[in-house]
């Protein structure tokens, strides 16, 4: 703090960013390049309300071409540009660029996404045209970054809301960025989209006018921005100018915002917005109550005395979501653990389970070292049950399903302990339940096969030939989707180089294209997303989609579109005729869906 003598004031810290919001007609963006990222950059300003142009070289993806035919954007061939110099060679790209900005002095904000041209050279130009710049991959060069964005839609609408929510960390971690974000989207009320769009028609009541208001521009005192002050009360005797008017009205509004339960300001009827406008409402003056929950009991246990002879429990934690955890996991975990050593995947919300006086480890497993990870746990394991410990070694899913128990059990009984291996719920069966696949289904999947996307020791992946009656679960290898499709469609009467040179291996019949496949990621868990398509335009959903969110599995089959919609069960009977009319009703008209988070019942459970 910095002090005059009078008053404090806080110093100024570096290492922040000033956040805005840009939107409307009068803010124009270029953005150059042609790329999926350049395509999400136009998408994102296009929801804001601006104006779009892209200038690009070479190849542009289908989706931004798909925005020039629909007159969405503005779409720029940089070869096309008029030369500007005089030499029969042509212009240099800084100086076509520097030409385009000067007949163009509308564009406000530039983003570069293009790595073939010399970008620092563009970014130049932009400084020198004092037009705000970012450019991927070279921070050095940005004058302002894009947060990781979430927009929520509104429950009761079913449409996109005006809510968003946005994180940034400054460059330290783009990555966790995204995570953060989901986190906070997955801890908030479901209908807060809801109560945003209530509080807006009851902000525009009581400004008595249908104009879009921004967040600090209705002129208002500090009280406003302080809810505890007392609202004045109000008389019909007193006469008001229309302004005083507004202002006490946006006191009223300040409060229920503030004091209301979401769920409540979401459920706003225009009598009751007309009620609390009036003053006459006496719950806008007191706030609602907040419920403290209990603190958990788990904490408070007092440990089972450990046997003189030490034991390993092997245990399986389930998909991720705490629910499915069985009575014997959580047990385990909660009444008879001394040390748990976990598998990096176990969600916190697991692990949040464990009591405070219980040491846990986490596996130390990352590409390059996943053998060496293994063998510091089961190594630590044995160490702390000849110490006399109750060792539970936390696995994701069941222990048992690609999760190394095997090894594990041998290993530990080699040296004197007889593990306990307590099942768990697989993420192989219940993260497609959570998806709405069901892995068998009459009429469409007669049986399920289970198998690895990851090679062993660098090995190639082995895959099962096509049957249309079969469901084929890929767990691991979302990461290298486009090796697993390429083994699973490549004809057999390709070159014997590519079979050789692929990273996957096929037994038996080639995928048609057309072939449904669906990538959950983060199944169970509030921030699970499913991106179903067909073998034939998955890698490109997944690239859309962006960041990956480990970890995910892959659902192969007639089985993932069975119950979508008004559901499909008659796969088998009709035969392959009718697929691709039975893709377009699935996808509707789309090349794939895309779906966030949980069913709501999980909530209440």
């Amino acid at each position: 703090m910095v002090s005059n003598g009078l008053s404090q004031y806080p110093a100024p810290v570096g290492g922040a960013s000033l956040l805005l919001t840009f939107k409307g007609p009068r803010n124009t963006i270029l953005i150059i390049g042609g790329d999926v990222l350049a395509a999400s950059r136009a998408f994102a300003a296009l929801e804001a309300g601006m104006q779009v142009i892209i200038l690009a070289r070479g190849l542009v993806c289908d989706e931004l071409r798909w925005r020039a035919d629909q007159q969405q954007v503005n779409l720029t061939d940089w070869d096309m540009l008029p030369s500007v110099s005089t030499s029969p060679l042509p212009s240099a790209p800084e100086e076509s660029l520097s030409a385009f900005l000067a007949e163009n002095p509308s564009i406000s904000l530039i983003c570069i996404t293009t790595h073939t041209v010399d970008t620092p050279a563009l970014a130049r130009i932009c400084h020198a045209h004092n037009i705000p710049v970012n450019v991927t991959d070279h921070p050095a060069l940005c004058d302002f970054s894009f947060a990781s964005t979430h927009r929520f839609v509104d429950t009761s609408t079913g449409g996109q809301s005006a809510l968003q929510v946005g994180v940034t960390t400054n460059g330290e971690g783009c990555r966790l960025a995204g995570r953060v974000r989901r986190e906070i989207v997955s801890m908030l009320p479901k209908d807060i989209a809801g109560a945003v769009r209530q509080v807006g028609k009851l902000r525009r009541l009581a400004k008595n006018t249908d104009d879009e208001v921004g967040e600090c521009e209705e002129g208002e005192d500090s009280s406003v921005t302080t809810p505890n002050r007392p609202v004045p009360g109000w008389s019909s005797s007193v006469t008001e100018s229309k302004d005083e008017s507004s202002r006490r009205r946006m006191k009223w509004v300040a409060q229920v915002s503030e004091y209301w339960a979401i769920t409540r300001l979401a459920s706003m009827s225009e009598d009751d917005m007309k009620l609390i406008l009036s003053g006459d409402s006496p719950q806008t003056t007191s706030p609602c109550s907040v419920q403290v929950p209990n603190e958990s009991s788990l904490h408070n246990l007092t440990l089972l005395p450990p046997p003189k002879k030490g034991r390993i429990l092997l245990v399986g934690s389930g998909p991720g979501h705490p629910s499915l955890l069985t009575i014997a996991t959580h047990n385990a975990l909660t009444k008879h653990a001394d040390l748990v050593l976990s598998d990096k995947l176990v969600p916190a919300a697991v692990l949040a389970l464990i009591p405070e006086t219980v040491e846990v480890r986490i596996a130390r497993k990352f590409p390059g070292n996943a053998e060496g990870a293994q063998s510091e746990m089961m190594d630590a394991a044995v160490e702390a049950a000849r110490r006399g410990l109750t060792v539970v070694r936390l696995k994701q899913g069941d222990p048992v399903v690609y999760g190394r128990a095997g090894e594990e059990v041998l290993f530990f009984r080699a040296h004197g302990f007889e593990p306990l291996v307590v099942p768990g719920v697989s993420s192989a069966l219940a993260a497609p339940i959570f998806a709405g696949i069901p892995v068998t289904q009459r009429g469409v999947a007669e049986s399920v096969v289970v198998c690895t996307g990851v090679g062993r020791q660098g090995k190639e992946v082995k895959l099962p030939g096509y049957e249309r009656s079969r469901t084929v679960l890929i767990l691991m290898g979302v990461a290298r989707i486009a090796q697993v499709v390429d083994a699973m469609i490549r004809n057999d009467s390709d070159s014997r180089e590519g079979l050789q040179n692929s990273e996957g291996r096929r037994e038996g019949r080639p995928y048609p294209r057309n072939t449904p496949i669906a990538i959950i990621e983060r199944g169970s868990m509030p921030d699970q997303r499913v991106v179903a398509s067909t073998l034939g335009d998955i890698c490109e959903a997944l690239d859309i989609a962006g960041e990956q969110r480990p970890p995910g599995m892959m659902v192969v089959g007639w089985a993932v579109l069975a119950l979508q919609g008004a559901g499909d069960t008659s796969v088998l009977e009709e035969g392959e005729e009718r697929d691709d009319e039975r893709i377009r009703k699935w996808l509707g008209g789309c090349r794939w869906v895309m779906r966030e988070g949980i069913d709501q019942g999980w909530a209440d459970i």
